[in-house]
């Protein structure tokens, strides 16, 4: 008796799929630097926090399906205040981010269509394609050029009868490149000239350093009917484990087929959505603190990388991730030795390999995604460590 073909093929996750070596290390006794996860050590605010403590419904009771009207309209209000015109009937309630982008890639192709995305990319866009039967075709970036998108003419060889949508996630994760609006134009004048879809990853939209600005793909009228957002309140409040991401689209049909699934598995969790009503009630004002704190985190790691010979590292605009190159002919080997043959005063550091960011086979052998998820001085100490494992691997296992 055999699984299914999805089942066998399915990638792993590259961030969870080495926790076993790290449970093993942590019963030794060894402190670990975890940078392999995107999962800040930023407070939780204390309004959600407390939304949660005061739930005292006596049931816990199904929701809409779509998600409660406050919520939604509360982030089509977070949305106006970057004066962009959403209402509450062009958002669902999703579990999570990760459901809002399995909801997306199963509306917006059939199986065997095919969304082109820039790679390296946010490794489970690999599973969702796989659970909807939809494949990816990849648009490889470089990192000697900060992960910038290419040509018209090299963006548009990837189209095929059965290409669907053009997904961006700005800022990106894994690589912290945040598209310029002339990337965005070039990108959406090829949706529309191909008539596909826009899907835009945007859930650290806030986190942009040097001065920058965040433009959505919303703010384009031209393609307003054919944009699809998805979203998230884990990094942008710091609550990873609430599970409350939205589906945004201006595009009905999309949005009534969306509903349809939402329907299929009920209801996103109720007390969740109360603690993300009290986020979204914080306002904008929120989030320059922690934009600042993100952005020190950057500037720490960045040096600290930079001063390691052999590493090739651009400096992120974005996000709270790294992509890096390293000196090595297998990351993820490196990373494994890390936690099971390597520790620097009983302290060793987890990152994750790079090649699961990728769809084109053999790529990213050699790289890591390094999330800055720590505070300054934590960041300080793993780069010691991770810069001493880095030598006695070179010399003892690669040598």
């Amino acid at each position: 008796m055999e699984i299914s073909r999805r089942g066998q093929t399915v990638q792993a996750s590259p961030i969870r799929k080495l926790k076993p070596y790290a449970d093993r290390a942590l019963e030794k006794g060894i402190k670990i630097y975890f940078l392999n996860i995107g999962d800040p050590d930023i407070p939780t605010p204390r309004p959600i926090l407390d939304a949660v403590r005061s739930f005292n419904d006596r049931i816990l009771a199904y929701g809409p399906a779509q998600g409660f009207l406050e919520l939604r309209q509360a982030i089509a209000d977070y949305f106006n205040g970057y004066k962009i015109p959403l209402t509450s009937e062009n958002v669902i309630i999703t579990c999570g981010g990760s459901e809002a982008i399995l909801f997306t890639f199963a509306v917006v192709g059939d199986p065997g269509d095919e969304i082109i995305i820039p790679e390296p990319f946010y490794t489970n866009y690999n599973g969702y394609a796989s659970l909807a039967n939809l494949k990816i075709v990849p648009l490889t970036l470089k990192v000697e050029n900060g992960y910038r998108l290419p040509s018209v003419e090299e963006i548009e060889a990837k189209i095929t009868r059965r290409t669907k949508a053009i997904l961006l996630c700005s800022p990106n994760n894994p690589t912290g490149t945040v598209y310029s609006p002339q990337e965005l134009d070039r990108v959406v004048s090829i949706g529309v000239k191909h008539d596909l879809f826009l899907i835009g990853d945007e859930v650290y939209k806030e986190f942009i350093y040097d001065g920058l600005t965040h433009k959505s793909i919303l703010e384009y009228e031209e393609a307003k009917n054919r944009v699809v957002v998805v979203d998230s309140i884990s990094k942008r409040f710091s609550c990873c484990g609430a599970r409350i991401g939205a589906v945004i689209t201006r595009n009905d049909r999309v949005y009534q087929a969306a509903l349809k699934f939402a329907q299929a598995r009920l209801c996103p969790p109720t007390i969740e959505q109360k603690a993300a009503i009290a986020a979204y009630k914080m306002g904008l004002a929120y989030f320059e603190p922690v934009r600042q704190e993100y952005e020190r985190r950057r500037d720490v790691l960045y040096e600290g990388l930079r001063s390691i010979p052999g590493l090739v590292v651009g400096k992120p605009q974005g996000a709270f991730y790294m992509s890096v190159r390293l000196p090595v002919k297998d990351a993820e080997r490196f990373v494994i030795w890390m936690l099971t043959d390597f520790a620097l005063d009983k302290e060793t550091v987890m990152v994750a390999p790079g090649q699961g960011f990728y769809s084109t086979p053999g790529k990213g052998l050699d790289e890591i995604r390094i999330a800055y998820v720590l505070n300054e001085s934590d960041l300080k100490r793993a780069l010691v460590i991770f810069k001493a494992g880095l030598e006695k691997y070179k010399a003892t296992v690669e040598a």
